[in-house]
């Protein structure tokens, strides 16, 4: 047990060393803002390369079966639109220049 814990310590130490980071700051490294476009794409069940068709498709799809009629909360439909909304934002623009905004 004890040979474990020096052979820990040491891994740990030579990880700062070499990286400049502890082993356990790489658990907490990704930013606020990426963890909520991952919870997004998860509540929505979509992918990272989904395009702007896929997103309301799915956002549909998860409103229909968590609608406060069906059985569901209006947290829940919250939760939906706050997804979308996010998931859609993330979206490159794809305007064509000239063209006015919908």
């Amino acid at each position: 047990m004890v040979r474990f814990l020096v052979i820990a310590a040491l891994v740990s130490l030579a990880c700062r060393v070499v990286f400049g980071r502890w082993p356990w700051q790489y658990l907490t490294s990704r930013s606020t803002r990426s963890q909520a476009i991952f919870n997004a794409r998860k509540t929505l069940g979509v992918r990272a390369d989904a395009n702007r068709n896929d997103i309301i498709a799915a956002h549909k799809r998860l409103v229909a079966m968590v609608h406060p009629d069906r059985g569901g909360t209006s947290a829940q439909v919250h939760e939906a639109n706050a997804a979308r909304d996010l998931l859609l934002n993330e979206l490159p623009d794809e305007t064509p220049r000239g063209t006015p905004p919908r």
